[in-house]
């Protein structure tokens, strides 16, 4: 992606996505962005007027994508769909409702799902061109360690990053690339919420950053920071029932 491209992005109204769409912009890339909140893409694109369009959807909506498909066109062939729209809602055992895993999951699985109806087929028609063309998912370093309350972002994010894993095997014969983005924790309206401590935080403009020189190095697996990334690695790779004692250990300290 060093090129000039034309980038659909999701998510594009708050967080990671707000700082990666400006990046993008100010590295020459033409995005169609889309985001649940008009007005904040709105404002964001008054920023970049040449080369950023508006198209507002909730991407759990079909409707609402396929109301925007034309958009994807906007700027001519789509070479890259980042599909960043995502939510976290953390589970309080002690009133333990469904609904809080049902809502990770529609949003961050399904509603990433259902972007690809529209996706797909844009990026299936650039590469038909012999253009390269690439899907960009952003899951979350998260799943790796079996956070308490996190149930069901956590359940969300690994099942996102396996439905990415087999789309890379799927679409490898047809030439387009399937990166995976999976951070820490990184500052966001979504993470203010949080009531616990968030080891090695990053800043959304860092995570942006981080993301734009993954891709732009060809990467298909960009997780960051290091420090953070490789611990939960390392914890993750020691026997269960280690791991089941430490996080039942951490879960106690964070309802203390």
């Amino acid at each position: 992606m060093e090129t000039a491209s034309n980038i659909w992005l999701t998510g594009a109204s708050s967080g990671i996505g707000e700082a990666l769409a400006k990046q993008l912009a100010t590295h020459g890339h033409r995005l169609i962005v889309t985001g649940r909140r008009k007005e904040a893409l709105d404002a964001l694109v008054n920023q970049h007027p040449e080369q950023m369009l508006a198209a507002p959807a909730d991407t759990t909506s079909k409707s609402d994508l396929e109301a925007l498909k034309d958009s994807l066109g906007h700027f001519g062939d789509l070479d890259v769909a980042i599909l960043n729209a995502g939510t976290c809602e953390y589970l309080e055992i002690a009133e333990y409702d469904s609904r809080v895993i049902e809502a990770n999951m529609i949003t961050n699985v399904v509603g990433t799902a259902r972007s690809l109806d529209i996706a797909l087929p844009a990026l299936r028609a650039t590469r038909a061109k012999g253009k390269p063309a690439t899907l960009v998912i952003v899951s979350s370093s998260a799943w790796w360690f079996p956070f308490g309350r996190a149930e069901g972002y956590g359940a969300s994010k690994a099942a996102l990053t396996y439905f990415a894993h087999a789309l890379r095997a799927d679409l490898a014969a047809e030439g387009i690339d399937v990166v995976v983005v999976s951070p820490g924790f990184v500052k966001t309206p979504l993470t203010d919420r949080n009531d616990f401590p968030m080891p090695f935080i990053i800043s959304s403009e860092d995570a942006a950053h981080r993301i734009v020189k993954g891709l732009e190095k060809g990467k298909t697996e960009i997780a960051f920071p290091r420090r953070f990334t490789w611990l939960l690695k390392a914890l993750g790779a020691l026997p269960q029932g280690l791991v089941d004692r430490m996080a039942a250990s951490m879960a106690r300290n964070n309802h203390s």
